[in-house]
């Protein structure tokens, strides 16, 4: 039997898949069950396009129910604040060979948004600075080529 994977998560993505969780289960399943409802009252199902649609959609919202079920029985809380050094959870400032300086946050796989710089603890710069100290010089190898960064500040 294959063991299940941990999945890594903020405290902040925790309570997200949480309350969506939540609102899926207190608010959008009797929303379906509603438009099942009504649809079914409107006679022949065979040809009742508003059922089909509720059904597909009733599909769509137990499947995500059933995902993050299961991705929050099998998460992993990560606590930022017990170490010195990165850890999923904390805010990271590194300063590439360039001279560029960059904050990002580190988070786990789920969490991942480039655009919110929350990078994830598999991505290439995540793996690398993961267990590392401020001062430390790191290599990141990644898919355009190797580079260093030093890291900055850890909060």
């Amino acid at each position: 039997m294959k063991q299940i994977e941990n999945i890594m998560l903020t405290a902040e993505g925790y309570l997200e898949l949480e309350q969506e969780l939540n609102m899926l289960k207190t608010e959008r399943r009797p929303e379906v069950i509603k438009a099942l409802k009504e649809a079914r009252a409107l006679g022949d199902l065979s040809e009742n396009s508003d059922y089909d649609a509720a059904r597909n959609e009733q599909a769509q919202v137990e499947a995500r129910i059933k995902e993050l079920e299961f991705k929050l029985e099998h998460s992993i809380i990560a606590d930022a604040s017990k170490c010195d050094s990165v850890n999923v959870g904390n805010t990271v400032t590194i300063k590439y060979d360039d001279g560029e300086i960059e904050e990002y946050k580190i988070v786990g796989s789920l969490e991942a948004d480039p655009f919110e710089n929350k990078i994830s603890n598999e991505s290439p710069i995540g793996k690398a600075i993961i267990g590392h100290k401020v001062g430390e010089e790191v290599e990141v190898t990644s898919p355009n080529g190797n580079f260093s960064v030093v890291i900055t500040n850890i909060a």
